[in-house]
C-alpha cells in the first residue's frame, strides 16, 4: 500500500487536525496523488470555521 503522506509543513494545521479526527478520510487523503492532495489543500483555504473544515474533510469518505 503506497502511503504518500504530504510534508507536514505544507499542510494547514486545521486540515491535519480534522484528518486526525476521521481516520477513513486520513487514509483516503494519504492514498491521493500529489496533485489531488494539493487541490484538496487549496480547497480548504475557502473554509471559514473548524466545523466547515471537519465537514470538508469528512467529504473525502463520500467521494
Amino acid at each position: 500500500m503506497n502511503r504518500d503522506y504530504i510534508n507536514c509543513s505544507e499542510m494547514p494545521l486545521g486540515l491535519g487536525m480534522a484528518l486526525s479526527r476521521n481516520i477513513p478520510a486520513m487514509e483516503r487523503f494519504s492514498m491521493m496523488e500529489t496533485a489531488e492532495k494539493n487541490a484538496f489543500i487549496e480547497g480548504c483555504k475557502r473554509v471559514n470555521s473548524k466545523e466547515e473544515m471537519q465537514n470538508y474533510v469528512d467529504s473525502l469518505v463520500l467521494r
